[in-house]
């Protein structure tokens, strides 16, 4: 891979094809601060280009995935209209590129949830393609009840696509922990396993996913994406329009004819 990826606070690895991207503040449940966004957004760069990644694993240190954004130093002792600004911009500027940029990468991400998922953390790890969560993981949306602020980093889009209106209010109102088992008995996870089968359960079904043609992985995911916001007339043209760049390409007729091999 050409360049050297920034270590800190995020580090990266390489399993046979498999990047392997870890958040590394455990002091801090690894909550995101600008560096760590920056940084996080430089590797997501990385990744989306190099052509020996075939898939991403998205992962935490410690007790957490992530806390969401770092509230320790944030300055709240000056004019509150300059505070309020500098979220606006950090969210507009770092924070929302980022979620675009990881759940628009165009190889398969899985999220593995080590622990605590608070706040931004929610969002994401909703970003990846496919969410495992280890058993003893927990989700908490707490912007409302403790901040008083708007759930952010994709949340209000990705839990009522995900839950439904009365589970996403619920979650975003209240805050209450959401344990992972019933998070994925919720539609919200795609997994659940024991906490020491966690990072290599993700590294398997990142690869599972990855044994595909890379060119398709754009298009599922534009494909996918698109369905909450239009009409069954309109998914069927994108599809058929996706399909047509797609059966038109060599990988696609080899994949035909290895289909009939094993179906003799």
């Amino acid at each position: 891979m050409a360049g050297a990826l920034p270590a800190e606070p995020v580090g990266v690895r390489f399993d046979d094809g498999v990047a392997v991207v870890t958040l590394q503040r455990p002091e801090r449940l690894n909550a995101f601060d600008p560096v760590t966004v920056r940084r996080l957004r430089a590797v997501v760069a990385e990744l989306a280009t190099d052509a020996e990644v075939r898939a991403v694993v998205l992962t935490g240190t410690g007790r957490g995935f992530c806390a969401g954004l770092d509230l320790a130093d944030i300055d709240v002792d000056g004019p509150a209209e300059a505070l309020g600004a500098w979220v606006g911009a950090f969210m507009r500027d770092e924070l929302n590129p980022l979620v675009l940029e990881l759940s628009g990468l165009p190889k398969p991400v899985v999220t593995a949830v080590n622990g605590v998922a608070a706040g931004g953390g929610v969002g994401l790890a909703l970003a990846g393609d496919l969410v495992v969560a280890a058993r003893s993981a927990t989700f908490r949306v707490v912007f409302t009840p403790a901040l008083g602020i708007v759930p952010d980093t994709g949340s209000t889009w990705w839990l009522p696509n995900l839950v439904g209106r009365a589970r996403a209010r619920g979650l975003s109102l209240l805050g209450d922990a959401l344990d992972a088992t019933t998070a994925c008995s919720w539609g919200l996870l795609w997994e659940v396993v024991d906490d020491d089968a966690l990072l290599d359960t993700a590294i398997a079904l990142a690869r599972r996913a990855a044994a595909t043609t890379p060119a398709v992985w754009p298009h599922v995911k534009a494909a996918l994406d698109a369905a909450p916001a239009t009409d069954l007339a309109a998914q069927l043209a994108l599809e058929a329009d996706a399909n047509e760049v797609l059966t038109g390409t060599e990988a696609f007729a080899s994949r035909v004819q290895a289909w009939r091999t094993r179906g003799r």
